[in-house]
């Protein structure tokens, strides 16, 4: 029997599982570019405008994330949108492709799933093979939706541009889904097949990130992310950086091909570190439990935001200087109520930090779902332990770390804001503004739990809603959303130091929806049956 037997079948019902999945992941990366792009005409009209952000751009710490900067003496829409915009897509790709890859691969294993597919007439390289082609099929969609949508969204932009953007993002994609493959032969767990998977993708994009910063490119080169930008989209469209990436494409699939012909099902070439014979006995309770099972989350999402707070709070001084000449952010600052361009600069910064920090707030309070799903909350519940005790341990460490996560965003932002500006003021600050967000974190924890508690097969909604707060964030004030839309937003009613003046009531009753909603989730999952397998 071939090898590849029944993989267009095997196509099929990947597509069918991930219908709704993958659009989604297409159109929050597509769509958030192309909304980002068609802002760029009313953000910087004039081309002094444009220069002004070029000098912004130009800056080793801001190279973290922008790459080293093409088309910097003539700053064109362009020039713009492949300096600013393709960097961190094609971060987003690759996580996109990552994912994607693990869950129909290694976790299929896993979970015993591809076992059963293997005692039917399903050739040894079909699953493997259906999963990459899904997803090499999501980027090649993705692709085609940026090289057509790009022109239409800013006329400015050329189609030739156009297309070796969406190239770029592409090649990022396919590099990425093909580590994904290999790493899902080499890891014994979906757990370790994302963390190899990830420590590929942060090698990569820090090598890429340092060798823009200090202007050594060789590093550059090493790496996926710096060939993407090597294509110098819209400003030399340079095609030949994209035969890096299929060339290190095929040899990675060939190489985890010719992994996955030779091992057992379900096994990998990287073995589980034993763990102690005994368990700590502080793993008996259900919160040291949940803190052990999510601590490595915890850690990486604290240093990320540190980092990111840092980078934000290094640049303020030069980011004042965008906002006081570029005329077209008045919008935005009068949503706001600042007058003062260095203070809007650190609103602004400090409100997409916390944006992310979302994304922790809301990954912790569904862990209970995955552990559910995975069938090991019924071992822990056929115990003396409650329901609403397990997953009450959950909740605390998202409410919890959403509050060292707010802390760590203000003690980075604040102390390299301090050094950018030498007052040492700022930093404590920078923590109080940070920590004002508190209540509007923890309603995004209540809803997902609630979710969890209550409807437990929509806990997606919870990233739906998340996306849904920063689109309003980002894109209200541009585009002029009705007021009723920003009162949707929680974020919208945290008080927006240090522009405007503290205010309580509206935390507060942040604080007692956030309250309700927890309640609800609690009340959801008494009275619920819960998943065994």
């Amino acid at each position: 029997m071939s090898r590849y037997v029944a993989t267009p079948r095997l196509i099929w019902f990947t597509l069918r599982r991930d219908r709704v999945r993958i659009p989604v992941w297409i159109l929050g990366i597509g769509l958030t570019v192309l909304g980002s792009v068609a802002s760029f005409k009313s953000s910087y009209p004039t081309a002094a405008d444009r220069q002004t952000r070029a000098a912004i751009v130009d800056n080793a710490v801001v190279k973290l994330f922008t790459g080293p900067g093409y088309g910097l003496t003539h700053y064109t829409f362009g020039a713009m949108t492949a300096n600013e915009l393709l960097p961190m897509t094609a971060l987003a790709v690759a996580l996109m492709n990552i994912f994607l890859v693990v869950r129909h691969t290694r976790a299929e294993e896993e979970s015993e799933r591809a076992e059963l597919l293997g005692a039917t007439a399903v050739g040894r390289l079909a699953p493997t093979t259906a999963a990459l082609s899904v997803v090499f099929g999501a980027d090649l969609a993705l692709g085609v939706l940026l090289t057509l949508g790009l022109p239409t969204s800013l006329h400015d932009l050329s189609p030739e541009g156009s297309l070796a953007f969406a190239a770029a993002l592409v090649g990022v994609g396919f590099v990425f889904g093909a580590v994904a493959l290999l790493a899902a032969q080499l890891a014994v767990s979906a757990r370790g097949a994302l963390g190899v998977s990830s420590m590929g993708l942060g090698a990569w994009y820090l090598l890429a990130a340092f060798g823009n910063m200090t202007g050594i490119g060789a590093l550059s080169w090493l790496s996926p992310f710096g060939w993407a930008v090597e294509m110098r989209a819209y400003v030399d469209d340079r095609w030949w950086p994209l035969a890096l990436a299929l060339t290190t494409t095929i040899a990675l699939v060939a190489v985890a091909a010719r992994v996955a012909s030779h091992r057992d099902l379900g096994a990998g070439l990287i073995a589980d570190r034993p763990g102690p014979p005994n368990a700590a006995r502080w793993l008996d309770d259900p919160l040291g439990l949940a803190f052990r099972l999510q601590r490595n989350s915890v850690l990486w999402w604290s240093v990320s935001l540190a980092f990111i707070g840092a980078v934000y709070g290094s640049i303020t001084e030069q980011a004042g200087k965008l906002y006081h000449h570029v005329g077209s952010l008045e919008r935005y600052s009068a949503h706001i109520g600042a007058s003062n361009a260095i203070d809007e600069y650190r609103a602004l910064t400090l409100y997409i930090a916390v944006l992310v920090a979302g994304g922790f707030a809301v990954q912790a309070a569904l862990r209970p779902r995955g552990e559910e799903s995975a069938a090991r909350a019924d071992p822990v519940l056929s115990t003396a332990v409650s329901r609403s005790r397990w997953a009450g341990g959950h909740v605390l460490i998202a409410l919890c770390g959403g509050v060292a996560a707010l802390f760590l965003i203000g003690l980075g932002m604040g102390a390299a804001d301090a050094i950018s500006v030498g007052d040492a003021g700022q930093l404590p600050r920078t923590i109080g503004a940070a920590l004002a967000y508190t209540p509007a974190l923890w309603v995004l924890s209540g809803f997902a739990f609630a979710l969890f508690g209550l409807v437990p097969r929509a806990t997606g909604a919870a990233w739906l809603v998340l996306g849904g707060v920063a689109f309003v964030g980002f894109f209200g004030p541009l585009l002029q959303l009705p007021h009723w839309i920003y009162e949707l937003s929680p974020m919208e009613h945290v008080p927006r130091l240090p522009v405007a003046s503290f205010s309580l009531p509206p935390l507060a009753v942040l604080l007692l929806i956030a309250v309700a909603l927890l309640a609800a989730g609690f009340g959801g999952l008494r009275r619920r049956d819960v998943a065994t397998a």
